[in-house]
């Protein structure tokens, strides 16, 4: 029995889907019946209504041991999908609170339950900092504890320390590290945003660049790491380092919609973090433009997937048509 925390968000979703698909039996970790309808919505969306079914739920989060003493019973394998994505910084607490202790919650019953394998969501946030002369982020790349960092991602390294610690204790485990993940369904949230923005109609974009990355190609991924033998080890998901104008105006040709016209220069989006933080000051709402995703949109960051296309012999499908199936998807919801 498989077990899956963040079912009613984009990974765990489709990874329930392919497990599924795969013969596995699954349970899955939810907070409300309202989000497990997310979940409902993509399978029907897929036409896939019939395996939604077969997902035996357990009510309960990250944060509450009884539940989740309840939700490992006969448990082989976990997949650890469960987190709080927010780069604003009144979420500093709550961040720490879902994805460190969240995870040390879930490494700590897996040793408890004798779970064989465990498999930790992290993200490229949580990988190292380059050094002078070196161009491409791996594995290997060095944490600089006194670089800054955002709430988010020293979140996600605390947690990824939760992981190797349990390693240490017995627990086999292993971590991906996913870019910006593009998949269909959760409109609402996450990438899906994007689609929605830019339906909406986006007058500017920018040079800057990230890994991104298919969702079916990360959950196939992470079933197939926790088959093999492979233990100990993280791995970068990418397929390509994107520049976000491309990304943007693929989209914007995927769902027939005139493309952004405008460059935003960093002075421009400076301005923007700081009046959105006025207003959500002022008004009391929530960020919808922080600092850090200001600086991220004139970053260009390059990672590299060699690790995991050698380790698995695996090819991720080319981030251009992964826009044109979504922007489909998108398009027929």
């Amino acid at each position: 029995m498989n077990l899956v925390t963040g079912g009613t968000g984009l990974v765990g979703a489709h990874l329930l889907l392919h497990l599924l698909q795969n013969g596995e039996k699954v349970r899955a970790l939810f907070r409300s019946e309202n989000s497990i309808q997310k979940t409902r919505n993509l399978f029907n969306q897929l036409n896939k209504s019939d395996l939604f079914y077969q997902i035996e739920w357990s009510p309960g989060n990250v944060n509450d041991i009884p539940s989740l003493e309840l939700a490992f019973e006969n448990i082989d394998y976990v997949y650890h999908c469960a987190a709080l994505i927010s780069f604003d910084g009144v979420e500093e607490e709550n961040l720490r609170k879902i994805n460190i202790e969240g995870t040390a919650n879930m490494v700590n019953c897996s040793l408890a339950f004798g779970v064989k394998k465990f498999c930790y969501v992290s993200s490229i946030a949580a990988l190292g900092d380059l050094k002078e002369k070196e161009t491409v982020i791996t594995e290997e790349t060095e944490w600089n504890p006194e670089k800054p960092h955002s709430d988010y991602a020293l979140s996600k390294f605390g947690a990824e320390m939760e992981i190797w610690r349990a390693e240490q204790e017995g627990l086999h485990c292993i971590i991906v590290n996913p870019g910006v993940i593009l998949g269909i369904g959760f409109w609402d949230s996450g990438s899906g945003e994007i689609f929605t923005k830019v339906k909406k109609g986006i007058p500017f974009y920018t040079k800057g660049s990230t890994g991104f990355v298919f969702v079916e190609d990360v959950v196939m991924v992470m079933h197939q790491l926790m088959k093999s033998d492979i233990s100990g080890e993280r791995f970068t998901l990418i397929s390509e380092n994107i520049i976000f104008k491309e990304l943007i105006f693929w989209i914007a040709e995927g769902i027939k919609i005139k493309k952004p016209t405008m460059l935003a220069k960093p002075w421009m989006t400076s301005i923007a973090w700081r009046l959105d933080w006025f207003f959500s000051t002022v008004f009391f709402q929530k960020r919808r433009f922080s600092r850090a995703t200001a600086k991220s949109l004139h970053t260009s960051d390059i990672y590299s997937n060699e690790k995991i296309k050698k380790s698995l012999n695996f090819e991720f499908q080319p981030i251009q048509e992964v826009v044109k199936k979504v922007s489909f998807a998108f398009s027929k919801k």
